[in-house]
């Protein structure tokens, strides 16, 4: 049972019952899936892919903080007992892969060590926000977690979202080195990942002993191909079962009239955004930032690099089917508000060559940086550039490998930039304050923005899931009237699949349809609240 105020409610409990394998929809041998990049050995604190990762570990609740109602996973309870306290009661005999029993302690050990590896997405779910001061075990099955600030969304959050280690593990492993230990991992989950190699991929095996129940798969191969085009050739010729890449809009006519290839379509949390360097003149200026965001026409952007499938992204930052995001959002489309915002800061155009020029007479050219790789995305970009030219900002595409795009956050050597932002950045309600505290979306150490910092400080304060909403709701719409973060469109994905092959694909919010929850039966992932639909 997990107690809590606000979005959960009170009381929401799960049961946990033990499905067999005998004939159920879904069932396969083998699948073979491919995947479109190498992150190495499912190292959670180097590079990875989150859903193959949670084949292989699990949560103390599931299934993620991107739905409403995370339900006990590994934990069997959890209560919030004051403002700053919670406490969590594991439950009993689930083993580890390597047949150890898991038990309290990992769960203490994990947080501690989270505390100390100075790497990991996970870090300031721990660390920061919230802050959690210490951990202490109750008894053998329940550990009190105490923050250093009130954490309503430690239980909603936090324990939705962080893997929890085996210490027998990860004890010897120490935490400077955290990012470079390179076995294969070990956890409670439906899968064992046996076999890795950056040439033939991942091969999984089913956990025969999972606690919530035996996995409809035995076997998951899961080979890398990072080329589009290669890895739907393979699917057609019937090399593949299905893959874990988005289908791209050209080729989804194709594989909607295909007698072999079904489509299931999901909605999301993820959006392609513009990057502002706040940082550099005149994007240091609020209402040039405001211009900006009023001359990018989403509309046309959607039905041109998208062929309109998806929504454009007028309702802003975060994603707006989270459920921490205020409805009320918006970004919209104005170009003759723009003009007249960019008039009244004297950015107009003094030489007829139609570029304006600050008071200064500096002309507004500007970069725009996108990965090379990416073909819609560069599209995009140029579709950007013709737009904000007809407002009187000059723009130029530069296109740069995916190893410089990831560099251009800690370098800062960008105007703007085009990329995509996944869930964890736009549906959880905590990643939203980092990433103004991190440099993402702000640097508030480094840069004063005193409306946001005195709204962060109230949240900080805020003792309740209701309040904390209230105030995240105000911070959402400051942002979105002066973004650094310009969301362009919320794609819909189609995912192509071999249903002779599997029948058991699912949605689960923030993750498509390869993950855990297409594996498991049905039942456990409707218990889980993890299914938003069925294919």
């Amino acid at each position: 049972m997990l107690r809590s105020g606000g979005l959960l409610g009170v009381g929401v409990a799960l049961l946990i019952f033990a499905f067999g394998c005998g004939g159920g929809s879904g069932e396969a041998d083998r699948l073979t899936i491919a995947v479109p990049q190498d992150v190495g050995p499912l190292n959670i604190f180097a590079q990875h892919e989150e859903p193959l990762t949670e084949l292989v570990y699990d949560k103390l609740l599931a299934p993620s903080p991107y739905v409403e109602e995370p339900r006990p996973w590994l934990a069997e309870s959890v209560e919030r007992i004051d403002p700053e306290t919670w406490e969590v009661t594991v439950r009993d005999g689930i083993t580890w892969h390597d047949g150890e029993p898991f038990a309290a302690g990992d769960v203490k050990f994990t947080f501690e060590y989270f505390l100390e590896a100075p790497t990991g997405r996970w870090t300031h779910h721990i660390s920061e926000v919230p802050h959690v001061e210490e951990v202490e075990i109750v008894d053998e099955n329940t550990l009190r977690l105490s923050c250093a600030y009130p954490c309503p969304e430690l239980g909603p959050v936090t324990l939705a979202d962080l893997p929890i280690l085996p210490q027998h593990i990860w004890e010897d492993v120490p935490g400077d080195r955290a990012a470079t230990y390179n076995e294969l991992p070990v956890g409670t989950g439906p899968y064992r990942l046996v076999e890795y190699s950056a040439e033939r991929g991942y091969r999984f095996e089913a956990n025969e002993d999972y606690f919530a129940g035996r996995p409809l798969v035995d076997e998951l191969v899961m080979p890398i191909i990072e080329d589009t085009a290669a890895t739907f050739t393979a699917l057609r010729s019937g090399e593949l079962d299905a893959a874990a890449r988005n289908v791209p809009p050209e080729l989804v006519p194709e594989f909607e009239s295909s007698r072999a290839i079904a489509l299931a379509e999901t909605a999301p949390l993820q959006f392609d955004e513009i990057r502002i360097n706040y940082e550099r003149e005149p994007f240091d200026i609020p209402e040039f930032r405001q211009a900006f965001s009023l001359a990018v026409d989403r509309r046309e952007l959607l039905d041109t690099v998208l062929l309109g499938q998806g929504r454009p992204g007028t309702q802003g930052y975060p994603h707006p089917d989270s459920p921490w995001t205020s409805p009320d959002n918006r970004q919209p489309y104005d170009p003759e508000r723009a003009r007249q915002i960019l008039d009244g800061l004297g950015f107009v155009d003094r030489d007829g060559d139609g570029v304006r020029e600050t008071p200064d007479g500096n002309p507004l050219e500007f970069t725009i940086k996108v990965a090379g790789t990416e073909p819609s995305q560069v599209r995009a970009a140029e579709l950007v550039v013709k737009q904000l030219g007809e407002a009187g900002i000059s723009m130029t595409v530069q296109t740069l490998d995916p190893g410089a795009m990831g560099e251009l956050f800690t370098s800062r050597d960008f105007d703007t930039s085009l990329g995509t932002i996944t869930a964890h950045g736009v549906a959880d309600p905590t990643q939203f304050i980092m990433s103004h505290r991190s440099g993402y979306l702000w640097n508030l150490p480094e840069v004063p923005y005193p409306e946001m910092e005195a709204l962060i400080e109230e949240w900080m304060q805020a003792t309740t899931v209701e309040e904390r909403t209230r105030i995240s709701f105000e911070m959402q719409e400051l942002f979105n009237s002066q973004p650094t973060s310009i969301v362009l469109y919320y794609p819909e994905e189609r995912w192509a699949y071999r249903p002779d092959a599997h029948d058991g694909w699912v949605e689960s919010p923030g993750y498509g349809i390869v993950h855990k929850w297409s594996f498991l039966p049905e039942e456990v992932g409707n218990e889980a609240n993890a299914i938003t639909e069925r294919f």
